[in-house]
């Protein structure tokens, strides 16, 4: 079982940032990497930024130049630095890992931390 607890949310205006943080269980992030996803009210969840067990990062169109994911092995976290945000970028942020069995892959989510963006 994986365990994954974000957090950083909160209230911000356009063109603020926000760091957001998710501890992993145990050492998950390190051997599996980790994702960001959000869902905004009425749209469905999707990929923000992943990072895999290497270090390589993956972005989505909308937010490229404008976020990065990093991890640090070490305290079992991935973190999410999202600068000038925009209005379209308020929704639930989840932090994500996908754990690979041998009867196949199964992806683990937090709980969820709310991004507010608002003048």
């Amino acid at each position: 079982q994986v365990q994954l607890v974000e957090s950083g949310g909160g209230l911000v205006q356009p063109g603020g940032s926000l760091r957001l943080s998710c501890v992993g269980s145990h050492n998950t992030i390190e051997i599996y990497g980790a994702g960001w996803y959000r869902q905004a009210p009425g749209k469905q969840r999707e990929m923000v930024a992943r990072i895999d067990n290497l270090g390589s990062t993956q972005y989505a169109d909308s937010v490229q130049g404008r976020f990065t994911i990093s991890k640090d092995n070490a305290k079992r976290t991935t973190y999410l630095q999202m600068n000038n945000l925009e209005l379209e970028d308020a929704a639930v942020y989840y932090c994500n890992v996908r754990k690979t069995y041998y009867s196949g892959p199964v992806d683990y989510w937090g709980t969820g931390t709310v991004v507010n963006i608002s003048s």
